[in-house]
């Protein structure tokens, strides 16, 4: 393995067979961080760079066929990575490209997190429909009328929401990107909230009428991440998969993921989880867990060394479910 002019990693050519099978969601977005994903490893392994050294195989997975009920009534993240994960386990695809927030916490037996992509922007968005005022990054929930609608899955967002906003009304609203904006703008709800890094990515920046500060709405673990999962003793694969890692996003979503894991709460509760190395090289976490209606959020901060991520991660998670109520975290 060679180095690349700016510090990057070339790796040597490998004899396995081509192409290789990468399994993916079908969503815009998802097809989107795939193919972003293809073109960095293809231009660190020659043998890569050329056409048809790979296959998508694009796998629908439950998370995205049951769409009219919420993540956490139907068995949580894990929906969005069972069905690719099952195919990388019966040795359908050799690789699998997923958003971090969407990954569960413990991955199967025999499959490992290779890889994670520099963080795009980690912040979530506040989409306004034509009943809201003009945006106010000073006061950014100020302009949702009083009592109005607010769509949106999660329950990490609503708790925060609504922690802020008590007069606000949720209802559950899923689906791509295109069509949860569709909804705010046509007025069926009045606002909705999605992450910052997918419109970025789709090109649909602009159509973020405020994006909310980490200390406004503290993200998901993983948010604006995207990991890259294999068969554990593909060590070929996970070898090729190194030259690509981005050691800061390994990081942070290893502090952030830790949290998540010690917290072992259902779908159901809200949690955020959001890390960040600081210039003198440690590396700073933030936690909330809170009720579904706001009525309850707890936040803390840990900072420590970065080479500790994971245990700075289990130990702020452990910090904060003690203090919170135990029916929080009931299935």
């Amino acid at each position: 393995m060679s180095e690349l002019p700016g510090g990057g990693r070339r790796v040597r050519s490998h004899a396995r067979s081509l192409p290789l099978r990468v399994g993916t969601r079908g969503s815009p977005l998802a097809l989107w961080q795939t193919r972003m994903f293809l073109g960095m490893i293809s231009g660190f392994c020659p043998v890569l760079n050329a056409a048809k050294a790979f296959e998508e195989h694009t796998i629908a997975t439950s998370g995205d066929i049951i769409q009219d009920r919420r993540l956490a009534e139907i068995g949580g993240k894990g929906l969005f990575a069972k069905e690719i994960h099952e195919a990388l386990c019966e040795r359908r695809v050799d690789f699998a490209v997923h958003s971090m927030k969407d990954l569960e916490t413990k991955l199967p037996p025999g499959i490992v997190l290779a890889c994670c992509l520099a963080r795009e922007d980690e912040r979530d968005a506040l989409i306004l429909g034509p009943r809201c005022g003009p945006a106010d990054s000073a006061d950014p929930y100020g302009a949702i009328p009083h009592g109005a609608l607010v769509g949106t899955s999660s329950v990490r967002r609503q708790s925060q929401l609504l922690a802020a906003r008590p007069d606000l009304k949720v209802t559950m609203l899923r689906g791509n990107v295109a069509r949860r904006l569709s909804k705010a703008h046509d007025g069926t709800v009045d606002a909705t909230l999605l992450a910052v890094a997918g419109l970025r990515r789709l090109g649909l920046e602009h159509m973020a009428d405020i994006a909310l500060s980490p200390e406004i709405m503290v993200p998901a673990a993983g948010q604006g991440i995207v990991g890259i999962t294999v068969r554990e003793e593909d060590e070929e694969l996970c070898e090729l998969l190194s030259a690509i890692e981005d050691r800061e996003a390994r990081i942070v979503s290893t502090a952030e993921r830790a949290l998540l894991d010690a917290l072992d709460g259902s779908c159901r509760t809200p949690v955020g989880s959001y890390a960040v190395l600081q210039p003198d090289g440690d590396i700073r976490l933030t936690g909330l867990v809170a009720s579904e209606d706001g009525t309850f959020m707890l936040r803390r901060v840990m900072i420590g060394a970065a080479s500790d991520a994971a245990r700075i991660g289990t130990a702020l998670g452990e910090s904060l479910k003690r203090d919170s109520p135990a029916d929080i975290f009931l299935d």
